[in-house]
């Protein structure tokens, strides 16, 4: 019997370690009676759409190697062919990231994203509440240009050397770290030793009457009653005190009591207290948060936002209300009162709700530890040494960039490409692509110096053998460059290409119809809620991509102006923040070990509560005037017409 258990264990692990090629592979086996049995357009989409999904949701195979499977199966079942599935996997919005990704390697080549991270903490300071939302504030801001990946792997380190100087200089106890720093200390040392003398005698009697259940204040009873006989008190948690008891009095010779430490964590922890271990799990996954919250404001922040202005423009040609300025008009609001009610919840979960204590940035009310904490930082940006040339450049083109993109068609008065004679030919890419590539050009050397390069780090000069190298080379740029994702943005093109050409859209919109007595916002809501409890399991661009069509067809089914529930379900796709495999930045925080599961669950689940009722209030409010969607657009009638013939 035992060999037979052990047997079947084994065949079980066994199966266990292939759980993924047997999913690859019997998926689409079981669902092959699909396109067989009914063998239409319609069914073979729904067949490829399927094995898709499912490999996205499961991760069975790379999201990459996934993306790829309507690139075969869609011309073996005669739904596109081979060449018109090609063209769907290169995109205007592949030339727009890859400009994007060029300016990202200059920004991170010369450590300009550390110099703006170091200064807006310093500006901050370094009191807990503040050094958390100036964390919160710089990562923000540099997620709004960079992938929220890597804005999180740049932040973290700098947020970690100054979560180790809290940690190394927390040996203060508790009475050093609730003093102020104040020109009157001195004054009143000799009452605060006299209080603190007295508050211990008081605590230490009041901790004996609970444990004995005999006492009941020091003022009340001054002697202990020991039924006639001594005996020695146990020995409390307050260290190695301990009392002797002499025939029920108090003894007369003097006590040496310990001025009480912060309560540890743990034994083996390696936080001084539990104050140090909150504050390092706030501070930890405000980063992730923030970063998540700055990829909503701009139509480059994030990938799920190019797969939806992409997928978007693709269904909809003549509707042109999606550009990089209407797109930051109406996330630019959501990202603020997010950020500032993520800053509420976070330190309320973690700090407290003493916000005068935390928050304060009066120089007269720091602690020692915040005065480390403050020089660690100014080290920190110190070593950097002066901006340098290179630093100059790519704030320039910075600057450049994102002025381009907001006149080019700004809306309210005509943009810079009403200076052409033909209309409709540059876009954002047009911009991203032109600034990236100067970069490959213009020398990292100020022209005609003869002196040698700082480098970026304030470390020492060293004369550059080549003076015209350029500001990035092309591996500076295929180290950043996301390829998984632009594979896995074109396979989502594939498929919204093969669900209109099948008629799989027309079809899954006429089962969607029981819904029309639903309000808008219902609608709304509820794409809302699936979506954001969808992607905390599966990819975010996978997860968007599987939802686009469904809601596009439902959107045209019910008469509701598609973008009335594209838009949210693309900004709450990104509110995968309950577990680490939620999405790439919330791995990187966890594996600093600050936080465990349980609390990223924890305040994942406010966050994804805040980020869901703040969408639904900017789509109800400022979002109706600015996208016209008390009206079913004329460009989605037209669309729907011609869906259906």
């Amino acid at each position: 019997m035992r060999l037979e258990a052990a047997a079947r264990m084994d065949l079980i692990k066994k199966l266990w370690r292939a759980r993924k090629l047997i999913l690859v592979v019997l998926i689409p086996l079981s669902l092959l009676p699909l396109p067989l049995i009914h063998p239409t357009s319609e069914a073979c989409c729904a067949y490829v759409l399927i094995v898709t999904a499912v490999y996205w949701v499961s991760e069975a195979v790379p999201l990459g190697a996934a993306a790829l499977v309507p690139a075969f199966l869609y011309p073996l079942f005669g739904v596109l062919k081979s060449s018109e599935v090609a063209a769907e996997y290169c995109k205007d919005t592949t030339l727009l990231l890859m400009g994007v990704i060029c300016l990202a390697a200059s920004i991170e080549k010369w450590n300009l994203h550390k110099r703006i991270a170091l200064r807006m903490v310093m500006i901050a300071g370094a009191k807990p509440g503040m050094l958390v939302l100036g964390f919160m504030c710089c990562t923000v801001f540099l997620s709004m240009w960079l992938s929220n990946t890597s804005t999180t792997a740049m932040v973290m380190p700098i947020a970690e050397a100054v979560l180790q100087q809290l940690i190394s200089t927390g040996v203060a106890d508790t009475q050093e770290d609730s003093e102020t720093v104040e020109a009157t200390e001195d004054d009143c040392l000799g009452d605060k030793e006299e209080n603190l003398e007295k508050n211990q005698l008081e605590r230490l009697y009041r901790r004996d009457s609970c444990v004995k259940q005999e006492l009941c204040t020091l003022t009340e009873l001054p002697t202990v009653e020991t039924n006639g006989t001594g005996r020695k008190a146990s020995k409390t948690s307050l260290g190695q005190l301990s009392l002797k008891q002499t025939n029920g009095q108090l003894p007369s010779t003097a006590i040496s009591i310990p001025e009480p430490k912060k309560e540890k964590e743990s034994k083996n922890s390696r936080y001084p207290t539990k104050r140090d271990h909150m504050i390092c799990k706030c501070l930890s996954l405000s980063i992730t948060y923030a970063a998540t919250i700055g990829g909503l404001i701009t139509i480059t922040g994030t990938s799920t936002n190019l797969i939806f202005a992409e997928q978007f423009n693709n269904r909809y040609p003549d509707a042109k209300v999606i550009n990089f300025g209407t797109w930051f008009i109406f996330s630019f609001p959501i990202a603020i009162i997010m950020l500032l009610l993520t800053w509420v919840w976070l330190h309320f979960l973690f700090l407290g709700c003493n916000f005068r204590e935390t928050c304060s940035l009066s120089k007269k009310r720091k602690t020692r530890r915040e005065m480390l904490s403050e020089r660690k930082i100014h080290d920190e940006y110190i070593k950097l040494g002066p901006i340098s040339y290179p630093e100059v450049v790519t704030g320039v083109f910075f600057i450049l960039m994102t002025l381009l993109w907001f006149t080019r068609e700004p809306g309210f008065v005509p943009g810079w490409t009403s200076l052409f004679e033909k209309k409709g030919y540059r876009t954002d890419a047009t911009v991203s692509v032109l600034l990236g590539f100067l970069l490959f050009l213009i020398p990292a050397r100020r022209p005609f110096s003869r002196s040698p390069r700082t480098t970026a780090g304030g470390g020492s000069t060293e004369r550059d053998p080549d003076p015209l190298a350029p500001m990035i080379t092309w591996k500076d740029f295929q180290n950043l460059m996301p390829w998984e994702i632009v594979i896995l943005v074109g396979g989502g093109y594939a498929l919204a290409a093969g669900c209109k050409v099948s008629g799989l859209s027309v079809w899954i919109g006429r089962q969607l119809e029981p819904m029309s007595g639903l309000p808008p916002w219902m609608v709304t809501l509820l794409a809302c809620l699936l979506v954001s409890a969808v992607t905390e399991f599966a990819s975010n661009p996978a997860t968007l991509t599987v939802f686009l069509p469904i809601l596009s067809a439902l959107s045209e089914t019910l008469k509701i102006n598609p973008l009335h529930t594209l838009i949210p379900a693309t900004m709450c796709v990104s509110f995968g923040v309950m577990l680490p495999v939620g999405n790439p930045p919330n791995a990187i925080v966890f594996s600093y070990g600050h936080v465990q599961i349980s609390d990223m669950v924890k305040a994942g689940f406010g966050v994804n509560l805040i980020g869901v009722l703040v969408v639904m209030l900017a789509i109800t409010t400022w979002g109706v005037p600015l996208f016209n969607l008390t009206e079913f657009p004329d460009w989605a009638i037209d669309r729907n017409v011609t869906g259906s013939l």
